[in-house]
């Protein structure tokens, strides 16, 4: 077990904020989320950036493997308008894709809009790096975290990453008991 200071990239894909059209409100909503729910030490790698597959690939693959990223959480993109190609642009760069991760928040985000079967979040393995796609609203952020995250710090752990611990005033991760 690791007990390094953890790399966590987050990624904004949108094209208005990136181009300054509006405050990018979605990945200020990652890192409170996980400024909250972590007690570790954790560093934010974060990016922001247009919605075109090539550089999201790229972003990704340099989280994952320039700058050793355990964890990369996207937000945006997910949708089924045409630009949205953020899970086509996960899956290109994952060696093995860990198709729960979509299941449980679309699950969990119908419980508050019928829309969610519209979201095509998914999450997948890059070597050391565990990517989870997360819609682009901040409330429809938090609700998805709070649903799967309980489950990322066993993921890490299982690759050999990184100790995360918990504030489990906030959130509970799931280790089995040894």
């Amino acid at each position: 077990m690791k007990s390094q200071r953890a790399r966590i990239g987050i990624v904004t894909v949108s094209d208005r904020a990136s181009a300054g059209v509006y405050e990018d409100l979605s990945g200020q909503a990652i890192i409170d989320t996980l400024s909250a729910y972590l007690s570790s030490e954790w560093e934010p790698v974060y990016r922001l950036i247009p919605d075109e597959q090539p550089l999201i690939e790229q972003t990704l693959t340099a989280l994952a493997d320039e700058e050793a990223c355990c964890l990369v959480v996207t937000t945006g993109g997910t949708g089924p308008a045409k630009r949205d190609v953020t899970p086509e642009a996960t899956e290109a760069v994952c060696d093995r894709m860990m198709p729960g991760f979509g299941e449980l928040m679309r699950a969990e985000s119908l419980k508050f809009v019928p829309t969610a079967i519209l979201s095509r979040q998914t999450a997948g393995l890059r070597g050391d790096t565990l990517i989870v796609n997360l819609p682009g609203k901040p409330k429809s952020i938090r609700e998805c975290l709070d649903a799967v995250f309980p489950a990322i710090p066993y993921c890490i752990d299982l690759m050999e990453g990184p100790y995360l611990e918990c504030d489990e005033e906030v959130i509970k991760p799931f280790r089995p008991k040894k």
